[in-house]
């Protein structure tokens, strides 16, 4: 049985991978599992400190997976998720059968103007200053998604905010190991997939494709979803995933080159 992992981003928790996560356990083989984990600092674990490095947040998040999950996993990461789905990969690839990375990004490989567009850190300043969670939540829509505000939708998230409120601390600390993370160049050793919005407004879609060349694997670009692409077509993300992952001895896919010097 595999354990398919999912990871979110910024600040953000499981319940905001919305109709996604039934939409994927109702489409991965018999016998899998579909679980939704929580960043220390985010949702449900929300009174812990976030680790101030990509690794001490990798590591946490799999011992907590772990302590009721066994692996094999697939991880399926968000931005910030990906980037802890990259260092779990590498450190432990024995136990990782997969990793799908979506709208995600790697400071080795892409330039920080890149990683985080200069307008969208700018709103990411001012919404940390709105104290009120249904316009916030709303903003936050509008820069993650292409789709328009849906009411609901906005509703639902502001009232995560304010049952599971991120402390600004762990936010700035989630951002500080994410701009400090520098993984070697070489790719994990495990299957990997590569999903990317064209016209994401957050990070710039050239951190996928310039991952995807280092790397030499498959990238798959969605071309009118913005940066929440689970949130904006969880459907074209599960069709991605039909036959996949691919055996780990598929080449460009599974067992890596012989590493460049890091």
């Amino acid at each position: 049985m595999t354990t398919w992992v999912l990871l979110r981003g910024l600040a953000r928790e499981a319940r905001h991978w919305g109709a996604f996560r039934g939409l994927l356990a109702a489409s991965v083989p018999a016998g899998d599992e579909v679980v939704a984990v929580d960043l220390a600092g985010n949702g449900s674990r929300r009174h812990l400190r976030t680790p101030s490095t990509l690794h001490g947040i990798a590591q946490d998040v799999r011992r907590a997976v772990a302590a009721s999950h066994p692996p094999p996993y697939v991880l399926v990461a968000v931005s910030l998720g990906g980037m802890v789905a990259t260092e779990w990969a590498l450190r432990h690839p024995g136990e990782v059968q997969g990793c799908v990375l979506v709208n995600s990004s790697l400071g080795r490989f892409s330039p920080p103007w890149h990683r985080m567009r200069p307008r969208a850190l700018l709103e990411l300043a001012a919404l940390s200053l709105l104290r009120d969670a249904q316009a916030r939540e709303r903003r936050v829509l509008r820069l993650t998604s292409n789709l328009p505000v849906d009411a609901d939708t906005a509703a639902a998230w502001a009232r995560y905010a304010r049952e599971s409120p991120v402390a600004r601390l762990n936010v700035w600390r989630q951002l500080w190991a994410a701009a400090g993370y520098r993984p070697p160049r070489r790719r994990p050793g495990v299957p990997l997939l590569l999903l990317a919005s064209t016209h994401d407004r957050l990070v710039d879609v050239r951190c996928s494709r310039a991952l995807a060349q280092a790397w030499a694997c498959p990238l798959h670009e969605h071309p009118r979803a913005g940066h929440d692409l689970p949130l904006d077509d969880p459907r074209w993300i599960i069709a991605q995933l039909r036959d996949w992952p691919p055996p780990r001895t598929s080449p460009g896919c599974g067992s890596p080159p012989p590493p460049p010097p890091a």
